[in-house]
């Protein structure tokens, strides 16, 4: 469902000066690159293999692509660069950054993205890892923002649309006629999403590979500090709009079994709100369909809102 999310570019595409680099980052010459498919990024993201049979993974993106993509390598370097080496994440091993382009360059993971629709032994497999995860995260080995700054991002969309109704008009007259109701309930999300865990905050099932033998959780620029149990809370409207039931999933998550109930639909609210609000905007430079994505994913959502409040 998420494939094809961003225009992206082949390594030939990207700058010499970018890709050189990359090469003395990783100290050899690229044999050859393979563009990965799937996420949202706009620029390079690709596994290459390398003139001595080393193999390693690279993004890079620069302003001109759009506007936000450079900031969000920025961060996703600050955040594996200072995280704890045991944790199941993608080791970085450099970065590049000239003000316009910028690289960053991690282990190749040898493993494939979940599924989707979403196999039940392999959402099985990622949630256990998610909890062991949460764990071990909590509190949090690195400083990152609060969640709670997410309100100034976009986890408005319920109080933004009941301002002004016509920009939810293209989400039918179900929806406008709920703007207030869940507006009233958006605005305590950030409080109920507070806490001391480090949260992925983009988890789907493009951010996440299996091997073998373990679960690794990739891409890490909206990494943030809060409830241990968002990260699942995030990642289910994705999985429920190819047929999981997410509230099965849901309850049974040793850290959702231990939040407040109303705390959870506060912050589910936020989300709906988030993807129907971000879906009726104008798209992102390079990102033409994360629009639809976001509106499918803010339908699986509602209904998820309107089972937990029924």
């Amino acid at each position: 469902m998420v494939n094809g999310g961003g225009a992206r570019l082949g390594l030939d595409e990207v700058p010499g000066r970018v890709r050189a680099a990359i090469e003395e980052i990783l100290g050899a010459p690229v044999a050859a690159a393979t563009s990965q498919p799937g996420g949202f990024s706009p620029g390079l993201a690709a596994r290459l293999v390398l003139a001595d049979g080393r193999r390693a993974f690279a993004k890079a993106v620069g302003a001109l692509r759009n506007p936000d993509a450079p900031r969000f390598h920025r961060r996703e370097v600050e955040v594996l660069a200072a995280l704890p080496p045991d944790l199941p994440v993608p080791r970085l091993l450099g970065s590049y950054d000239d003000g316009e382009w910028v690289a960053l360059v991690v282990e190749d993971v040898d493993g494939e993205c979940p599924a989707e629709p979403w196999r039940p032994a392999e959402l099985a497999r990622v949630v256990d890892a998610m909890a062991v995860l949460a764990d071990r995260v909590t509190p949090s080995p690195v400083a990152r923002p609060p969640v709670a700054t997410m309100d100034e991002r976009g986890f408005r969309g319920w109080r933004t649309m009941a301002a002004d109704p016509s920009v939810a008009a293209p989400l039918g007259p179900a929806v406008l006629a709920r703007l207030d109701e869940l507006a009233t309930i958006e605005e305590g999300w950030a409080d109920a999403a507070a806490g001391e865990s480090l949260v992925h905050g983009d988890l789907r099932a493009d951010n996440i590979l299996l091997t073998p033998h373990r679960v690794v959780f990739v891409d890490w620029p909206h990494a943030m500090i809060g409830a241990p149990w968002l990260d699942l809370l995030f990642l289910l409207p994705s999985a429920a709009a190819t047929g999981t039931d997410a509230e099965e999933v849901w309850s049974a998550y040793p850290p959702a079994r231990a939040a407040d109930p109303d705390a959870v639909t506060a912050v589910l609210v936020a989300l709906t709100g988030f993807f129907l609000h971000q879906s009726v905007l104008p798209p992102p430079r390079n990102l033409e369909r994360v629009r639809a994505f976001q509106r499918v994913q803010g339908e699986a959502a509602l209904r998820w809102v309107d089972a937990r409040l029924s």
